[in-house]
Protein backbone atom coordinates (compact mmCIF):
# COMPACT_ATOMS: atom_id res chain seq x y z
CA UNK A 1 0.00 0.00 0.00
CA UNK A 2 2.92 2.95 1.02
CA UNK A 3 4.37 1.93 -2.56
CA UNK A 4 1.23 2.69 -4.18
CA UNK A 5 0.93 6.05 -2.24
CA UNK A 6 4.08 7.19 -3.35
CA UNK A 7 3.83 5.78 -6.92
CA UNK A 8 0.69 8.01 -6.98
CA UNK A 9 2.43 11.44 -5.60
CA UNK A 10 5.18 10.66 -8.02
CA UNK A 11 2.34 11.06 -10.73
CA UNK A 12 0.90 13.87 -9.47
CA UNK A 13 3.71 15.61 -9.40
CA UNK A 14 4.42 14.40 -13.13
CA UNK A 15 1.25 15.66 -14.27
CA UNK A 16 1.58 19.12 -12.42
CA UNK A 17 4.32 20.08 -14.24
CA UNK A 18 2.98 19.16 -17.40
CA UNK A 19 -0.11 21.12 -16.91
CA UNK A 20 1.83 24.19 -16.71
CA UNK A 21 2.80 24.00 -20.27
CA UNK A 22 -0.36 23.09 -21.73
CA UNK A 23 -3.57 24.76 -22.09
CA UNK A 24 -6.55 23.53 -20.40
CA UNK A 25 -8.77 21.77 -22.75
CA UNK A 26 -12.15 23.11 -23.52
CA UNK A 27 -15.24 21.35 -25.28
CA UNK A 28 -17.84 22.35 -27.51
CA UNK A 29 -21.42 21.37 -27.53
CA UNK A 30 -23.26 23.85 -30.07
CA UNK A 31 -24.56 20.82 -32.32
CA UNK A 32 -27.16 20.29 -29.34
CA UNK A 33 -30.43 21.53 -29.55
CA UNK A 34 -31.92 21.64 -26.45
CA UNK A 35 -30.57 24.60 -24.17
CA UNK A 36 -31.17 22.76 -21.14
CA UNK A 37 -29.60 19.29 -22.19
CA UNK A 38 -26.39 21.65 -23.88
CA UNK A 39 -26.47 23.44 -20.23
CA UNK A 40 -26.20 20.66 -17.99
CA UNK A 41 -23.55 18.81 -20.70
CA UNK A 42 -21.74 21.65 -21.05
CA UNK A 43 -21.19 21.69 -16.77
CA UNK A 44 -20.22 18.06 -17.04
CA UNK A 45 -17.98 18.13 -19.65
CA UNK A 46 -15.86 21.26 -17.96
CA UNK A 47 -16.55 19.37 -14.64
CA UNK A 48 -18.08 23.02 -13.70
CA UNK A 49 -20.09 21.99 -10.36
CA UNK A 50 -18.79 25.00 -8.03
CA UNK A 51 -16.78 23.05 -5.77
CA UNK A 52 -13.43 25.41 -4.93
CA UNK A 53 -10.71 25.29 -2.07
CA UNK A 54 -11.46 25.95 1.08
CA UNK A 55 -8.44 25.19 3.74
CA UNK A 56 -5.08 24.16 2.29
CA UNK A 57 -5.48 21.12 0.32
CA UNK A 58 -2.01 19.32 0.97
CA UNK A 59 -0.33 16.20 0.69
CA UNK A 60 2.38 15.65 3.39
CA UNK A 61 4.55 12.05 3.07
CA UNK A 62 6.83 12.95 5.89
CA UNK A 63 5.88 14.16 9.09
CA UNK A 64 8.32 13.75 12.28
CA UNK A 65 8.03 13.98 15.92
CA UNK A 66 9.95 12.99 18.24
CA UNK A 67 8.46 10.22 20.01
CA UNK A 68 5.69 7.33 18.99
CA UNK A 69 2.01 8.09 19.12
CA UNK A 70 -0.37 6.02 21.36
CA UNK A 71 -1.84 3.06 19.92
CA UNK A 72 -5.67 2.02 21.10
CA UNK A 73 -5.30 -1.41 19.48
CA UNK A 74 -2.52 -3.68 20.30
CA UNK A 75 -1.81 -4.80 17.28
CA UNK A 76 -0.88 -1.28 15.65
CA UNK A 77 2.19 -0.26 16.73
CA UNK A 78 2.46 3.90 15.96
CA UNK A 79 5.67 5.18 14.62
CA UNK A 80 7.39 8.72 14.82
CA UNK A 81 6.84 9.52 11.22
CA UNK A 82 3.97 9.23 9.08
CA UNK A 83 2.08 10.72 6.61
CA UNK A 84 -0.75 13.28 6.17
CA UNK A 85 -3.16 14.78 3.83
CA UNK A 86 -6.01 17.22 3.79
CA UNK A 87 -8.78 17.72 1.62
CA UNK A 88 -10.70 20.64 2.32
CA UNK A 89 -13.45 22.00 -0.38
CA UNK A 90 -16.43 24.90 -0.11
CA UNK A 91 -19.54 25.33 -2.46
CA UNK A 92 -21.47 28.51 -2.94
CA UNK A 93 -25.11 28.16 -2.15
CA UNK A 94 -26.73 31.72 -2.12
CA UNK A 95 -26.03 35.63 -2.01
CA UNK A 96 -28.05 38.98 -0.66
CA UNK A 97 -30.68 37.13 1.47
CA UNK A 98 -30.27 39.86 4.29
CA UNK A 99 -29.23 42.80 1.78
CA UNK A 100 -26.54 42.80 3.02
CA UNK A 101 -24.26 41.87 0.24
CA UNK A 102 -23.14 38.69 2.36
CA UNK A 103 -22.35 35.10 0.82
CA UNK A 104 -23.21 31.63 2.37
CA UNK A 105 -21.36 28.26 1.71
CA UNK A 106 -21.75 24.78 2.86
CA UNK A 107 -17.61 23.26 3.20
CA UNK A 108 -16.26 20.20 4.23
CA UNK A 109 -12.54 19.29 5.02
CA UNK A 110 -11.11 15.81 5.56
CA UNK A 111 -7.98 15.52 7.31
CA UNK A 112 -5.82 11.88 8.11
CA UNK A 113 -2.85 10.91 9.20
CA UNK A 114 -1.52 7.86 7.75
CA UNK A 115 1.35 5.94 9.45
CA UNK A 116 2.67 4.75 6.19
CA UNK A 117 5.61 3.61 7.68
CA UNK A 118 4.46 1.57 10.15
CA UNK A 119 3.99 -2.34 9.45
CA UNK A 120 0.19 -2.39 7.88
CA UNK A 121 0.07 1.27 7.14
CA UNK A 122 -2.57 2.23 9.57
CA UNK A 123 -4.89 5.52 9.55
CA UNK A 124 -3.63 6.69 12.68
CA UNK A 125 -6.96 9.22 12.34
CA UNK A 126 -9.20 10.35 10.37
CA UNK A 127 -10.71 14.10 10.54
CA UNK A 128 -14.42 15.08 9.39
CA UNK A 129 -15.02 18.64 9.45
CA UNK A 130 -18.41 19.93 7.80
CA UNK A 131 -19.18 23.50 7.82
CA UNK A 132 -22.04 26.27 6.97
CA UNK A 133 -20.99 29.69 6.99
CA UNK A 134 -21.94 33.27 5.91
CA UNK A 135 -19.26 35.85 5.20
CA UNK A 136 -19.94 39.60 5.40
CA UNK A 137 -17.89 41.63 3.43
CA UNK A 138 -16.65 44.75 4.82
CA UNK A 139 -13.28 46.27 3.13
CA UNK A 140 -13.73 49.37 2.31
CA UNK A 141 -11.46 52.86 3.16
CA UNK A 142 -13.62 53.13 6.17
CA UNK A 143 -13.87 49.52 7.61
CA UNK A 144 -12.09 49.52 11.15
CA UNK A 145 -8.87 48.56 11.49
CA UNK A 146 -8.64 47.68 7.51
CA UNK A 147 -11.25 44.70 8.36
CA UNK A 148 -11.87 42.92 5.27
CA UNK A 149 -14.66 40.38 6.07
CA UNK A 150 -16.84 39.15 8.98
CA UNK A 151 -17.44 35.11 9.19
CA UNK A 152 -19.85 33.73 10.89
CA UNK A 153 -19.91 29.62 11.35
CA UNK A 154 -21.69 26.34 12.72
CA UNK A 155 -19.80 23.51 12.27
CA UNK A 156 -18.69 19.69 13.40
CA UNK A 157 -15.52 18.41 13.61
CA UNK A 158 -15.14 14.06 14.67
CA UNK A 159 -12.77 11.35 14.03
CA UNK A 160 -16.00 9.00 13.29
CA UNK A 161 -15.60 6.51 15.98
CA UNK A 162 -18.24 5.13 17.83
CA UNK A 163 -18.24 5.15 21.76
CA UNK A 164 -16.79 2.33 23.59
CA UNK A 165 -18.38 2.01 26.68
CA UNK A 166 -17.50 0.27 29.86
CA UNK A 167 -19.69 -0.22 32.72
CA UNK A 168 -16.32 -0.04 34.62
CA UNK A 169 -16.25 3.55 33.86
CA UNK A 170 -18.49 6.50 34.78
CA UNK A 171 -17.88 8.71 32.18
CA UNK A 172 -17.17 7.20 28.37
CA UNK A 173 -14.25 10.15 28.40
CA UNK A 174 -12.71 8.17 31.53
CA UNK A 175 -12.35 4.72 29.17
CA UNK A 176 -8.69 4.64 28.21
CA UNK A 177 -10.11 2.88 25.30
CA UNK A 178 -12.37 4.85 23.44
CA UNK A 179 -11.09 7.08 20.69
CA UNK A 180 -14.32 8.43 19.85
CA UNK A 181 -13.82 12.76 19.69
CA UNK A 182 -16.47 14.88 18.23
CA UNK A 183 -17.52 18.60 18.70
CA UNK A 184 -20.20 20.85 17.62
CA UNK A 185 -19.35 24.56 18.13
CA UNK A 186 -19.94 28.03 16.39
CA UNK A 187 -17.04 30.43 15.04
CA UNK A 188 -16.69 33.89 14.26
CA UNK A 189 -13.59 34.94 12.21
CA UNK A 190 -12.39 38.88 11.72
CA UNK A 191 -9.87 39.34 9.02
CA UNK A 192 -7.97 42.52 8.57
CA UNK A 193 -5.87 43.03 5.60
CA UNK A 194 -2.41 45.90 5.66
CA UNK A 195 -0.60 45.13 2.53
CA UNK A 196 0.77 42.16 2.14
CA UNK A 197 -0.43 41.03 5.44
CA UNK A 198 -3.87 38.97 6.41
CA UNK A 199 -4.47 38.82 10.10
CA UNK A 200 -7.48 36.39 11.01
CA UNK A 201 -8.75 36.44 14.68
CA UNK A 202 -11.22 33.49 15.78
CA UNK A 203 -12.99 33.25 18.74
CA UNK A 204 -14.78 29.67 18.91
CA UNK A 205 -17.35 28.12 21.75
CA UNK A 206 -18.84 24.82 21.56
CA UNK A 207 -22.50 23.35 21.99
CA UNK A 208 -23.64 22.57 25.35
CA UNK A 209 -23.01 18.95 26.78
CA UNK A 210 -23.56 16.72 29.07
CA UNK A 211 -20.05 16.25 30.51
CA UNK A 212 -21.03 12.27 31.48
CA UNK A 213 -21.59 11.33 27.76
CA UNK A 214 -19.00 13.79 26.31
CA UNK A 215 -16.59 12.30 24.69
CA UNK A 216 -13.96 14.98 25.50
CA UNK A 217 -15.23 17.46 28.49
CA UNK A 218 -12.02 19.05 29.19
CA UNK A 219 -10.83 19.85 25.47
CA UNK A 220 -11.49 23.70 25.49
CA UNK A 221 -8.52 23.26 28.57
CA UNK A 222 -6.08 22.44 25.87
CA UNK A 223 -7.38 24.41 22.45
CA UNK A 224 -9.02 27.40 24.26
CA UNK A 225 -12.04 29.80 22.57
CA UNK A 226 -9.77 32.05 20.11
CA UNK A 227 -6.80 31.84 17.91
CA UNK A 228 -4.91 34.62 15.91
CA UNK A 229 -3.25 33.66 12.05
CA UNK A 230 -1.62 36.39 10.52
CA UNK A 231 -1.05 35.23 6.49
CA UNK A 232 2.13 36.86 5.05
CA UNK A 233 2.78 37.19 0.90
CA UNK A 234 6.56 38.21 -0.36
CA UNK A 235 6.75 37.73 -3.88
CA UNK A 236 5.58 34.11 -4.74
CA UNK A 237 6.45 32.99 -0.98
CA UNK A 238 3.52 32.53 1.30
CA UNK A 239 4.19 32.12 5.75
CA UNK A 240 1.39 31.73 7.94
CA UNK A 241 1.87 31.83 11.85
CA UNK A 242 -0.92 30.81 13.97
CA UNK A 243 -1.03 30.48 17.67
CA UNK A 244 -4.41 29.90 20.32
CA UNK A 245 -4.76 28.58 23.58
CA UNK A 246 -6.62 28.99 26.94
CA UNK A 247 -5.49 31.54 29.05
CA UNK A 248 -6.56 29.50 32.47
CA UNK A 249 -4.81 26.51 31.69
CA UNK A 250 -2.12 28.16 29.64
CA UNK A 251 -2.33 25.28 27.28
CA UNK A 252 -2.29 25.84 23.46
CA UNK A 253 -0.37 25.64 20.17
CA UNK A 254 1.27 26.96 17.71
CA UNK A 255 1.43 26.39 13.75
CA UNK A 256 4.09 28.39 10.90
CA UNK A 257 3.64 27.14 7.20
CA UNK A 258 5.88 28.24 4.55
CA UNK A 259 4.50 27.50 0.58
CA UNK A 260 6.01 28.42 -2.65
CA UNK A 261 4.65 27.43 -6.31
CA UNK A 262 6.26 25.21 -7.94
CA UNK A 263 4.19 23.98 -10.86
CA UNK A 264 0.91 25.94 -11.85
CA UNK A 265 -1.45 25.25 -8.47
CA UNK A 266 1.58 23.06 -6.68
CA UNK A 267 3.33 24.20 -4.26
CA UNK A 268 6.06 22.74 -1.72
CA UNK A 269 4.63 23.05 1.42
CA UNK A 270 6.38 23.10 5.09
CA UNK A 271 4.64 22.68 8.49
CA UNK A 272 5.87 23.04 12.23
CA UNK A 273 3.63 22.13 14.33
CA UNK A 274 3.60 22.60 18.52
CA UNK A 275 1.48 22.14 21.41
CA UNK A 276 -2.13 20.36 22.02
CA UNK A 277 -4.98 19.20 19.30
CA UNK A 278 -2.87 18.22 16.26
CA UNK A 279 -5.55 15.56 16.10
CA UNK A 280 -8.93 15.00 18.06
CA UNK A 281 -7.85 11.57 19.24
CA UNK A 282 -4.53 13.11 20.99
CA UNK A 283 -5.65 16.28 21.63
CA UNK A 284 -4.57 15.87 24.99
CA UNK A 285 -1.05 15.20 24.21
CA UNK A 286 2.14 17.92 23.30
CA UNK A 287 3.75 17.39 20.62
CA UNK A 288 6.22 19.08 17.91
CA UNK A 289 6.24 17.64 14.45
CA UNK A 290 7.97 18.86 11.44
CA UNK A 291 6.22 17.88 7.98
CA UNK A 292 7.03 18.67 4.42
CA UNK A 293 5.47 17.88 1.16
CA UNK A 294 3.16 19.82 -1.66
CA UNK A 295 -0.18 21.69 -1.29
CA UNK A 296 -2.31 22.10 -3.88
CA UNK A 297 -3.76 25.44 -2.81
CA UNK A 298 -2.83 28.30 -0.50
Amino acid sequence: MKYIFLFLYLCITTLASEINTKEVETYEVDEVVDLESKKSMQKWLDNDFGLTPYKVNYLLPVGYTSHSYKSYVPTDQYRHVEAELQISLKLHAGSNLLGLGENYYFSYTHQAFWQIYAESSPFRETTYNPELFVIFNISGSDSIFNMESIKLALAHRSNGQGNIEDNGYDRISDNPNSRSRSVNYIYSTFSFRHNTLMTELTLWVPFPENKEKSDNPDLMDYTGYTSIKFNYFLRKHMFTLMGRGNFSTLKGAAKATYSYPLFENVCLYAKVFTGYGESLTDYNNKLTKYSIGFSFSR
